[in-house]
């Protein structure tokens, strides 16, 4: 949900860290969109209404055709854009197949070995989460 804290925009975006056979999903952004070609991990805005895994699982269904099953809460990440704040809500997730999904709002998709994340020049708001993960290694 967006909202105007001392008129700056402030959204809350839940973000999926979808495994399959041990990889992990990331999307590129598209060309022309903010922030053009940078890494994110797939998600989006909340709706009013809506908790942040239902969030999660309704933008992967609209953007990407993909059925996930939401696990925990992972790790929180908020990044002030020139746009607007973002508060990034990461998940994990899992999903039933390793295929690419459908690429209608990213550039593209890869599957990705975790300790590969680094190599990918991500949004800044996706650099702590990744950071947390590597972290864990």
């Amino acid at each position: 949900m967006s909202e105007k804290i001392n008129s700056q925009l402030v959204c809350d975006v839940a973000a999926g860290l979808i495994m399959c056979d041990g990889k992990i999903l990331i999307g590129q952004r598209k060309h022309g969109k903010s922030l053009e070609y940078k890494w994110e991990f797939p998600g989006g805005k909340l709706e009013k209404g809506e908790t942040l895994p239902e969030c999660l699982v309704r933008e992967l269904m609209e953007e990407m055709q993909l059925e996930i099953n939401v696990g925990e809460h992972f790790i929180d990440s908020q990044y002030e854009y020139d746009f607007g704040t973002i508060i990034l809500h990461a998940f994990w997730a899992t999903c039933q197949s390793k295929h690419i999904p459908a690429v209608l709002e990213h550039e593209q998709y890869k599957w990705v070995e975790l300790c590969e994340l680094k190599q990918y020049d991500f949004a800044p708001a996706d650099k702590p989460i990744i950071a947390a993960i590597l972290r864990q290694l």
